[in-house]
């Protein structure tokens, strides 16, 4: 059966995005992804805060990266996490938004290598091991946590381009696709099974999750109004492969990049399609938005995160996609 994750961006003051997590919990979700902006609440101490308001739910970073935050320091803070809320730990790591990285002048060189690097170092320290690494983005000297997580730590992979996804594969618990259309799964799938089979481990060892742009109402209009921000953001730093995928010219990323990065918000928005919604969103009514989860799970997804926006009004779309999404998922297994 299909597990529910669910994304929160910490943009609000903390305690709605605690109050999001809750209801999450008490909705069935399975997973909370928390993802990690300098600009907005920092991860850590919101995933911090949700582990003391919730009893079952799995959470972590959705995702970080090894440019801005060091991996050492990725791991020492989920491991912490791991004393306040055991068993329920995960931490999701990618290359970064390409946006949000260029606004602090931090250039991601080398991604594959460097998030490779990133989760080889974290595996190590959540281990208990001393670390002494040289590669080609991250050298450690010597580094060692003084304390040690009880549990394993499942490391997911947020990915997208070909060879990250390969790199997931083979070497991640989990990989966190960053998709929302049938076409990318079908060609991720293709590239999961060559990581897999590399590494020489089982497909059914790996928790595959379609990390969505997902926005859900009654009302359409109002789904898709709610959708046009994000899928803004995702096309604006979708490489050209994927871009090329669904038919989109490199310069429509290339337009929307340049404005987000200029915070000219209007003009950004006003490139975002009808097609570009069709996309890079799963948006809708809750009818259509079973109808594209359905064409998701085909794909071999076995996990589900509906991701931000999730709808106009929040507490009311987890309401929504838990009383009328869920169910129908849950009875058909």
């Amino acid at each position: 059966m299909v597990r529910f994750g669910v994304e929160f961006v910490p943009r609000d003051v903390f305690w709605k995005t605690v109050y999001y997590a809750v209801q999450a919990e008490r909705s069935g979700f399975d997973f909370v992804w928390v993802t990690d902006h300098f600009n907005n609440r920092n991860v850590y101490v919101t995933l911090a805060t949700v582990a003391l308001y919730t009893d079952r739910i799995i959470f972590g970073p959705g995702v970080t990266n090894p440019f801005l935050i060091h991996p050492v320091a990725t791991a020492s803070a989920v491991a912490s996490l791991t004393e306040m809320a055991p068993g329920r730990v995960v931490c999701g790591i990618g290359a970064g938004d390409r946006t949000t990285l260029d606004l602090v002048g931090v250039s991601a060189d080398k991604p594959l290598a460097a998030v490779g690097e990133a989760v080889q170092i974290m595996q190590g320290l959540f281990a208990g091991e001393t670390v002494e690494f040289k590669g080609e983005v991250f050298q450690v000297l010597r580094a060692r946590l003084n304390f040690k997580p009880k549990e394993r730590v499942p490391i997911y992979i947020g990915a997208q381009g070909a060879r990250m996804l390969t790199l997931a594969a083979s070497i991640g618990d989990g990989v966190l696709i960053n998709a929302s259309h049938p076409r990318d799964f079908e060609e991720a799938s293709a590239h999961i099974k060559a990581g897999v089979s590399k590494a020489g481990r089982d497909l059914s060892a790996l928790d595959v999750a379609a990390y969505t742009c997902f926005s859900i109402d009654e009302d359409l209009k109002k789904a898709v109004k709610a959708a046009v921000p994000i899928v803004a953001v995702i096309v604006g730093g979708s490489p050209e492969a994927v871009l090329g995928r669904h038919g989109i010219k490199p310069e429509v990323g290339v337009g929307i990049r340049d404005a987000l990065a200029k915070e000219r918000w209007g003009d950004a928005l006003s490139m975002v399609t009808p097609d570009l919604i069709d996309a890079f969103s799963i948006c809708g009514t809750p009818d259509t938005c079973i109808e594209k989860i359905n064409e998701v799970l085909k794909m071999g997804v076995t996990q589900f995160v509906v991701g931000s926006p999730i709808g106009p009004d929040v507490r009311k779309a987890i309401g929504v996609v838990s009383n009328k999404v869920t169910p129908h998922f849950k009875e058909a297994a």
